[in-house]
Formats: C-alpha cells, structure tokens, sequence
C-alpha cells in the first residue's frame, strides 16, 4: 500500500476522532455491508470479499488501527515522556548523576521546562533505585513546597510545608518495586514506596528573604541507604547556558517512551496500552528499530496526537473546568493525583495537565485555605479569541486576592509551553514586585508588544507572531478563592 494511501486514510480516522465524532461505518454501495463489494467508511472505502475485508483493505484497516492507536498511546505517555525528557536534559547536558539536584532560577534558567513560575526558585532531582537500592531525600525546615513523584508523575509523598514534616525538615527512604527497607530505621525517616524504580523530586523555596532562599536550596540531601555510612556529597547543579522548553516530538517522543517502556515494570492500567505499542515497533525487552510503515505511522501519530492534546488542554471539556462560568479562566490541574478515581483511570484528566506542564504535588491541588498553590489557565480573551502577541491586552485583577503569601501571573508561548522568550526576559508580574495599583486597590497587567505609558512596572512583553496564554497563580489561596467569591475577570483586548 502506498503511503500517500495510508496517510490520507489514517489521518481521517484520527482527526474524526479528535473532533469527538464516531468512527462506525457508513452504508455499503450494494445493500448489505456484510455481503456488498465494498462499504465507505471514515478510513476509505473497504472492500470486501464475501463480507471479508480484501488483503489489500485489511492492510488499510490495520493501518487506521495503529494509527489511531499511536495518537492515543501519544496521550497517555505524556507524563513519563514529560519526566523522560528532564531527566535527559539533566543526565546529558548538565551532567547530573544519581540523586544531584539542579536549581532553576531565573528566567534563564527556568526555560528550561514547562510552564513554571519565575518568582520562586526550583530545586529538581530524579533518583534511580533499580542503580542504587533504596536511596533517601534529606529536605530542609523552612517554607518550601515540594513533592517526590513515580515516574508517572504520581506524588508519592509531598514535603516542605505541605507534607508530613509540615515545613521543620525530614528524611524519607524511597523504596523500589521489589525493593524492602531496612527492619530497624531511626525514627525521623519515613518509608515511602513506589511502583517505579524512577523518581523525581522538587521544591520551590517560597521565603522572600533572597538569603533563606538560596541556604533552602543548598540544603537538600540525597543518598543511597547502602551508603548512609560515608555518602557521596550531593551536586547542587546551576545551568549555564539557556534552553528553551518543550517536549520532544515526532520519532524523539517514541524512543523516549520505548526506553521508559523498558526501564520500568507495568501497572496493571497500563497494559493495555503496552499491547497497542508493539505492532508499532515498541515492546518491552526488545530495542526500538522501527521498519518505515511503523515510523511513518508513529510520526504521524504524535503529530495528530499532539494536536489532540493541545485541544485538550486548552479547551477543556471536563465539567467543572471553569472558574466561574462567565470568564475564560480554568482550573489548570483537573486530575486526581493518584490519577485513579474509584471508576476510572484519569486518561484525558492527567494528558491535559502533562502536556504543559511537569510535577506535581498534593499541595497543589489542596482544598485547605491558607496551604499549597492554586492555578488557573487562561487560553482565550474575552471574545473567545486565542491571544496573539502583536496585540495588546488588561487584566484587571480585583482588590483583594486571596493570596495568603502572594499571586503571581506568568506568561507561556503557546507552542513550547515554556515561559514567553522576549528579549526583555520577563515574563511575570506578582504582588512580590512593586506594581502601579489603581484607586480601588485593583491592579492592571498589561500583555503586548509595546509598555503602556505609566504602567511600564504591569507590563508583561509578547512577541508578534507568537501565541501566548497565561497562568494566575495563589499562593496559600484563601477561601474567596475555593469558594469563587472573588471574581477574575476575563483578560480583554485593548482597543
């Protein structure tokens, strides 16, 4: 079959599928479908031999199979592929090795991943126990937030301020799949068990004293338990050279995922998925060399597969995704932690989440005022339009927020999903830095290519021919928040 066949039948059945349509076959040219010559279907005309597909149908069919396959495999990995690629970035650029850290800081520095905020810094790691056994994280007393993760991006356990050492330090022992921890432990370490032997880790330290900040950083610890006698020091990494985020596509995403695949053990949800992959050239205990109509089928899939995702995040269609129901603002993070809820696994919950952003944390999502982070997305202005960055936009944030510590607002591109890249380099605005406040109390942040007079200390700068959303961040949100009293209104376009 020729690939300008499969591609066009293939990509009809998956594009159908991204607009929610069904995919059931249509009438056959002569009557009944079981003993016509051919039926029109969403994937081409097949035809039939006595009600049998043709050879030359069947390779169609299998080819729209895996197809569609790949776009949903594309949707459901990207929270590994998304640690994945940290991970790399860290182990092949940076040169961090086994439980080191590197500290993001700055707009510089940050760009690194997706979507972060540019007022606190991040301190990242990953730990691999299936190297080194069961390995423990020291954290440091203080206000930081953080969480240590499976590489599914599960939280495991939260730390800092939103954990059980409730910001006054700890040591936790993550263990592995298969892994026991010692029969006697001093009584300051907590056990915590993951289903990977990958685990990621990381904290903002959120004190706006500049010097606790950076002592916070310096003073997390990792190591091995076989080695608690004499541990390595660990490496506190600084980048030093810019990168600007987004996750990797086309036949990049596949062998990242294929070499998750075969680092780590499948959860009984995921199989499924592991049994789509292997027609397509992905399969556990085997290297990843696909034959030309499997890369061709994987590359088109993450294509349309990424597309599926951006729809799904930006335009969510999950109930109860909106703020309040008369402004554009979402709620960011629509899944569960655990990703499981008793009925379901959260598939297209945890995509929308994991295609523009990574980690994630308990805190994040808590419902107690006066702890962890709120955030809320928004994607379109006032008129339902995307935000283009050659045009100019307000938001006006009303008196009051309900922030405890503080609010932040940050600006993304939209096809990287990484901080805004202007040649000003900057790419928030918060209630931490001295802003023009109106008569009310009020404050107005200005998106656009060129500072409004006045209002320079407001103005976040876009780029024209760039796309661009935004993230309103609360910082220990209070109840106006959970309770939506405290309206935000939409972000209008400036006439």
């Amino acid at each position: 079959m020729t690939r300008h066949v499969i591609r066009n039948s293939v990509f009809i059945v998956c594009l159908t599928m991204a607009m929610g349509l069904s995919t059931g076959c249509g009438q056959s040219d002569h009557g009944d479908s079981d003993h016509g010559d051919s039926v029109e279907t969403r994937a081409g005309k097949i035809e039939l031999e006595l009600g049998v597909p043709s050879e030359e149908s069947a390779q169609a069919l299998f080819d729209s199979m895996d197809f569609q396959r790949a776009c949903q495999a594309y949707l459901w990995a990207l929270p590994a592929v998304g640690f994945e690629y940290v991970l790399r970035e860290q182990r092949n650029e940076l040169g961090a090795k086994n439980g080191d850290v590197v500290i993001y800081k700055g707009h510089r520095d940050v760009s690194r991943f997706l979507t972060p905020n540019v007022t606190t810094p991040y301190i990242i790691g990953f730990m691999d126990l299936a190297e080194a056994g069961p390995m423990i994280l020291q954290v440091p007393a203080g206000a930081i937030a953080g969480s240590a993760m499976d590489f599914w991006q599960r939280p495991l356990t939260d730390f800092g301020m939103t954990g059980p050492d409730q910001g006054k330090g700890g040591r936790y022992l993550l263990v592995g799949p298969g892994q026991e921890p010692p029969p006697k432990l001093p009584a300051d370490v907590k056990i915590v068990r993951s289903p990977t032997f990958g685990i990621g880790f990381f904290y903002r330290a959120l004190d706006d004293d500049p010097a606790k900040a950076e002592a916070m950083e310096q003073a997390i610890r990792t190591y091995p338990w076989s080695q608690r006698g004499n541990p390595r020091p660990t490496q506190h990494i600084k980048p030093d050279a810019p990168q600007t985020a987004t996750l990797p596509r086309g036949m990049d995403y596949w062998e990242q995922l294929a070499a998750v695949i075969n680092r780590e053990p499948v959860d009984d949800r995921d199989r499924f998925f592991v049994a789509m992959l292997r027609p397509l050239g992905i399969e556990r205990g085997k290297e990843f060399k696909p034959e030309e109509r499997q890369r061709q089928l994987l590359t088109e899939g993450a294509q349309v597969g990424e597309l599926m995702a951006k729809a799904n995040s930006f335009d969510k269609r999950f109930p109860g995704s909106r703020y309040q129901p008369n402004a554009h603002w979402d709620y960011v993070i629509m899944a569960d932690p655990a990703q499981d809820l008793p009925d379901y696994s959260q598939l297209d919950e945890r995509g929308a989440y994991f295609y523009e952003a990574v980690a994630l944390s308990k805190g994040m999502v808590t419902k107690t005022p006066g702890v962890g982070q709120a955030y809320l997305g928004s994607y379109r202005d006032k008129d339902g339009h995307a935000f283009d960055g050659g045009k100019s936009y307000r938001l006006r944030v009303p008196p009051n927020p309900p922030a405890q510590q503080f609010w932040s607002v940050t600006v993304y591109d939209t096809e990287t999903r990484g901080i805004i890249q202007n040649p000003q380099q900057i790419a928030d605005r918060s209630s931490r830095q001295d802003l023009v406040a109106n008569a009310d109390g009020s404050v107005d942040v200005y998106f656009g290519p060129t500072a409004p007079a006045g209002f320079e200390k407001n103005w976040i700068p876009t780029v024209p021919g760039r796309s661009w959303f935004t993230y309103f961040r609360l910082y220990a949100p209070l109840e106006p928040y959970f309770d939506r009293s405290w309206p935000l209104s939409d972000i209008e376009l400036v006439k």
